[in-house]
């Protein structure tokens, strides 16, 4: 039996409250995973809910993967087997596995990345009509990506309102979203946003496949669901056509994803959607002291529309948050770097300090004087391991492995290593392909079918590598993942190939590492996953990562004694005994384009609270009297956010000097660019 006594009274009755619809507002910090780990823990082993029938879905991977960990401690492995904890993506991958030949593609369909669709959309732009002109293929399949989820099909965006038939952007993207949508149909491929947009479409013509799955999973919970998006909201609406046994999660006063999708309304108006909601507000904070939550209620107070709470704090009142007032970004970067120093001098674990920043472009002067301090530190959200070219060329590898109809990976490594197979030859092939509407795999095939020249010897032994490691009966089948990937990797000898790719040593080096570290990878997969470690399943972990939470190596899952510099829409989900948040002042938070194309600025002020809730003893928000824009100084004020809350902060003067003279306030300032000369020489 699970003992529910261990959660606070607001906890414990979410736990229990198992039947209808319920609304669970988490406010940060409240402890939601506990919560809902004691409430399916109750449902299995209280209640005797077979976990089969349980669905519990979350947005990242990280949080799935935590709530699988706090689960298995709480239940044991073997009571919670058939429990169903998935993001939304993943399970969408399950259920076009199983049903999307409803929609004409077959079940070993690939997953495409945003490398293989840019290269579809590309080929898509030079047959355009108007190819003369220069068209962003970012910006177009950015612009497929929001109509998907928009649930706009490629044949319905001409007379949607987001098409202008006077924009050329639209008229181009008219064009190529349906040959980008036919090329991936032939390719029995889909891209990551077709994954929730093809399940809401197999739902919609076919309701006798939503309601096998409405049926099977009896008990549905929804993790943020503050962040859902309209192809989300109409997901689970379908998973609960035949019950309303639904309990979402989330806070309206983090609802920071708009530029994504997301749709606040879904949480505001969830009792209007499911009629006799049972509405639980956890409003008891275990993260920060208590002086941080009063700015961080009376900041978030301001948003008219929002469910009203108020955190309180479990811990202490502490000490007051500051906001310190910096002359310029180079001295505001100092003053930070300054304090960090100080803490480091203590013994204490860089790991709990963050660097919280609204833009990018605020990070450069932070990095400068971390690195001058020599104090270690990462950035979230450089380049994805997964990313690095050599990574890629053996996931595609793999892809095509698994799905020889996968055009764009078969392109990538048809002459990796080199095989004399060039850019002519394969053109020429392509043109065979359009010609006979037949496969790149099934044009290679034809090309080997009597060997005479050195070509069709390479194609020939090309073609035999693949099925020798085919993924249903070759060593992909018979051996485990990471053996046969080995084996793979030095059968086409890509270690060499590495070494005749680059001059530098190091680089090299680095390169092979990054190898060995796949090849780890697939590795701890195959130890955790055991018999579930498929090549298909590895394929869809890799190609599910959510961007925005990952760290930059893979499966580093241990905190680093480092700095850690991140925008507060990556902050989300993580705390730190120490904030620093940047640049807390107008044109910035809130940001200027949002107080250019809006007068909404709700989101911006929920970002700021998100950022405030992140620290847990210590907080400190700095803005800049001027900054250096375009060669320009320009003068800058407090945010708004800040300035109507005064009573909850101490302000700190940072231009304050002391009795030190002109000449030597100047001497300071310009501490930072003497320092980086130094430096440099």
């Amino acid at each position: 039996m699970i003992n529910l006594s261990e959660l606070n009274p607001e906890q414990r009755k979410a736990a229990e409250t198992i039947q209808g619809p319920v609304l669970i507002l988490a406010g940060a910090g409240s402890g939601k995973t506990r919560t809902v780990t004691y409430r399916i823990g109750h449902m299995i082993s209280n209640l005797g809910i077979n976990p089969r029938e349980i669905l519990a879905v979350s947005f990242t991977n990280k949080a799935a993967l935590e709530m699988h960990e706090r689960v298995t401690k709480l239940l044991g492995p073997r009571k919670k087997r058939g429990l169903n904890l998935s993001t939304f993506h993943s399970l969408g991958i399950k259920i076009l596995r199983e049903d999307i030949h409803h929609l004409g593609y077959s079940k070993n369909f690939t997953i495409y990345d945003q490398g293989d669709q840019q290269a579809i959309i590309r080929e898509g732009l030079k047959k355009y009509k108007s190819a003369k002109e220069a068209y962003d293929k970012k910006t177009i399949a950015s612009k497929i990506g929001f109509l998907k989820n928009s649930g706009i099909s490629a044949e319905k965006f001409k007379y949607s309102k987001h098409f202008d038939e006077e924009n050329d952007y639209d008229l181009a993207t008219e064009y190529v979203y349906q040959y980008y949508q036919d090329k991936l149909h032939f390719y029995n491929a889909v891209d990551f946003d077709d994954i929730l947009f093809l399940c809401v479409e197999l739902f919609r013509n076919n309701p006798e496949v939503a309601k096998k799955y409405s049926e099977k999973f009896k008990y549905i919970m929804i993790d943020e669901y503050q962040d859902t998006n309209g192809l989300q909201f109409e997901m689970v609406r379908a998973l609960t056509s035949t019950h309303s046994n639904i309990c979402v999660v989330g806070d309206d006063d983090q609802s920071i994803y708009a530029f994504r999708g997301a749709d606040i309304s879904n949480i505001l108006n969830f009792e209007k959607i499911y009629q006799g909601t049972t509405v639980i507000k956890l409003e008891k904070n275990y993260r920060s002291i208590g002086k941080i939550l009063d700015l961080a209620n009376s900041v978030i107070k301001e948003n008219i529309k929002r469910k009203d709470k108020t955190m309180r704090a479990h811990l202490d009142q502490g000490s007051v948050p500051q906001v310190w007032s910096c002359a310029n970004s180079d001295h505001e970067a100092q003053v930070v770097i300054d304090d960090i120093i100080e803490y480091q001098k203590s013994g204490k674990f860089l790991g709990e300090v963050a660097i919280l920043y609204r833009s990018n472009t605020q990070i450069p002067p932070f990095e400068d004087q971390l690195r001058l301090a020599q104090i270690p530190y990462t950035v979230i959200g450089g380049q994805k391991f997964y990313e690095k070219k050599e990574i890629k060329d053996l996931i595609a590898y793999l892809s095509v492995i698994y799905n020889p109809k996968d055009e764009i990976s078969l392109r990538r490594v048809l002459n990796i290593p080199h095989r004399g197979i060039g850019n002519k030859s394969l053109k020429d092939f392509l043109e065979i392909s359009h010609e006979k509407n037949i496969s790149l795999f099934e044009v290679l095939k034809l090309q080997c079918q009597e060997v005479k020249t050195k070509k069709e010897e390479s194609i020939h032994h090309f073609l035999f590598l693949l099925n020798k490691y085919n993924a249903k009966s070759g060593l992909f089948q018979t051996m485990k993942l990471h053996e046969a990937l080995a084996s793979l990797i030095q059968e086409i000898d890509y270690f060499h190939f590495v070494e005749k790719s680059y001059d530098s040593p190091k680089i090299i080096s680095r390169k092979k590492d990054d190898v060995r570290n796949f090849l780890l990878s697939t590795e701890r997969f195959v130890d955790r996953f055991k018999e579930e470690a498929t090549l298909k399943n590895y394929l869809e972990r890799l190609l599910l990562v959510d961007s925005s939470q990952d760290q930059n190596n893979p499966d580093d899952h241990i905190a680093k004694n480092e700095v850690q510099l991140m925008t507060l829409h990556a902050s989300k989900g993580l705390e730190f005994e120490v904030c620093y948040l940047v640049g807390a002042e107008e044109e910035l938070l809130p940001h200027k384009n949002v107080l250019k194309d809006s007068s909404d600025i709700s989101e911006e002020r929920r970002l700021c609270y998100v950022g405030i809730t992140r620290a847990k003893e210590k907080l400190v928000m700095t803005y800049a009297n001027e900054r250096k824009i375009y060669g320009k100084k320009i003068k800058r004020a407090m945010s708004r956010f800040l300035i109507k809350h005064d009573d909850f902060y101490k302000e700190v003067d940072k231009n304050n000097f002391g009795d030190l003279n002109e000449e030597e306030i100047e001497e300071y300032k310009s501490n930072f660019f003497n320092d980086l000369l130094q430096s440099l020489d």
